[in-house]
C-alpha cells in the first residue's frame, strides 16, 4: 500500500494575509512526516510525529501557541486512535507539558485511557516529563486585550500569526506590537483551533491524531472534542480528525459519524459530502479530515478556510485556496 497522510492546522474565517506562511508550515510538516512513512514507519508512529511539530509550531492552537483559557492559563487537550485496535486514547485539559499527544500514545497500552486534568497531570509525572511552558507573547497579548474588553469574544484566534506591512508575517510569539495582527479585533484570522493528523502506511493500517489549546477564553474546565471519538476516531476502514467549533463537532458527532458511514458502505467521498451537508444544515461551523484504507484521501468543511495538506503519494496540496462553503474535496 502506498502511503497517504493529511494533516490541519485549525479552520475558520479568512486568513488574509497569512496563507503564504501557514501553507509553507504546513507542506513542511507533511514533507518530514511523510518521510517517515517512506522509510517504514506505522500509521500511528507517523501520526505521533505530525502532531508533536504541530504542537511545537507556535503558529497553530496546540502545544506551543495554545490559546489562554478564562483564567489566563493554559489546557490542552489531544487523543489518539489506532484504526486496527480501535482503541482510543487521549488526555483532556492538562498543563505544563510540551506534547500532549506523548500522554495519549503513552496510555494506549493502559487499561485506562482517556485521562482529565488531574490524572494527566500526574501521568506527566509518572512519565518524568519535563515542566514545559507552552505560553507565547502573542497569546498573552491577545489574552489582555480581550481583559480589556471584557472578553466580548466567544474564543480566541487560532493562527498566531503578525501582518506586517511589509507583506511578511511572524509566529514566533514575538515582535507583536505594531497593531496590525489580529489581537487588535480588525485582522482576526482563522478561529477555530486544533492539530490533526490522518495517516496510511504500507502495510494499510490506519490512525488518526488531535491535538489543540481549546476554544480559548473560555469557562475554566471546559471539554473541547479533540479528546473525545467526536473529534478524532478511526477504524481499520477509515480514519477522521476533526476541528472547527467543539460543540458543534460533538453536536454532530463527525468523526464517527464519517467513519460509521465508511465502515457501512459509503465511499470516503460519500461519507464526507453527506456528512459535511447535514452540519452545513445544521449550521455548524467546523471541518475535517480523512483517509480510507483505499488509500482516498477526504477533506470537507463548513468554515470559510480549511488549514490542510496533503501528500497523495506523488506530490504535496492543500485545501487552502479553497473558500467556499460548505466544501468537500476527495484525492
Amino acid at each position: 500500500m502506498q502511503p497517504k497522510l493529511i494533516i490541519h492546522g485549525g479552520a475558520g474565517s479568512s486568513l488574509k494575509g497569512g496563507r503564504a506562511a501557514v501553507a509553507h508550515d504546513l507542506h513542511e510538516i507533511v514533507t518530514a512526516v511523510y518521510r517517515k512513512l517512506q522509510g517504514g514507519a506505522t500509521a500511528t508512529a507517523a501520526v505521533i510525529y505530525g502532531c508533536q511539530l504541530l504542537e511545537a509550531n507556535p503558529r497553530f492552537n496546540a502545544g506551543k501557541g495554545s490559546v489562554l483559557q478564562s483564567d489566563a492559563q493554559v489546557r490542552m487537550s489531544a487523543s489518539l486512535m489506532e484504526g486496527a485496535s480501535q482503541r482510543f486514547s487521549g488526555v483532556i485539559n492538562v498543563s505544563r507539558v510540551e506534547h500532549p499527544i506523548d500522554l495519549a500514545a503513552f496510555l494506549q497500552t493502559c487499561d485506562d485511557r482517556v485521562l482529565s486534568d488531574y490524572g494527566a497531570a500526574d501521568l506527566a509525572r509518572e512519565m518524568r516529563l519535563p515542566i514545559y511552558d507552552p505560553l507565547t507573547d502573542l497569546r498573552i497579548q491577545e489574552w489582555m486585550a480581550e481583559r480589556v474588553d471584557n472578553f466580548q469574544k466567544s474564543m480566541a484566534g487560532v493562527v498566531a500569526e503578525t501582518a506586517r506591512a511589509d507583506g511578511t508575517d511572524q509566529a514566533d510569539g514575538t515582535d507583536q506590537t505594531d497593531g496590525t495582527n489580529q489581537i487588535d479585533g480588525k485582522d482576526q484570522a482563522a478561529r477555530r483551533g486544533t492539530i490533526g493528523v490522518v495517516a496510511l502506511d504500507y502495510n494499510g493500517q490506519i490512525a488518526a491524531g488531535t491535538s489543540t489549546g481549546g476554544k480559548g477564553l473560555e469557562r475554566i474546565g471546559r471539554v473541547s472534542d479533540s479528546a473525545m471519538p467526536a473529534g478524532n476516531y478511526a477504524t481499520p476502514e477509515a480514519g477522521v480528525s476533526c476541528t472547527g467549533i467543539g460543540e458543534d463537532i460533538i453536536d454532530e458527532s463527525l468523526a464517527a459519524k464519517i467513519v460509521i458511514r465508511v465502515v457501512d458502505g459509503m465511499t470516503l467521498t460519500q461519507a464526507v459530502d453527506k456528512s459535511i451537508d447535514e452540519a452545513a444544515r445544521n449550521q455548524r461551523d467546523l471541518g475535517a479530515i480523512a483517509i480510507d484504507k483505499t488509500g482516498a484521501i477526504a477533506w470537507g468543511k463548513t468554515s470559510e478556510v480549511l488549514l490542510a495538506a496533503y501528500h497523495d503519494g506523488t506530490q504535496i496540496g492543500d485545501s487552502l485556496a479553497a473558500s467556499t462553503s460548505p466544501q468537500s474535496a476527495t484525492i
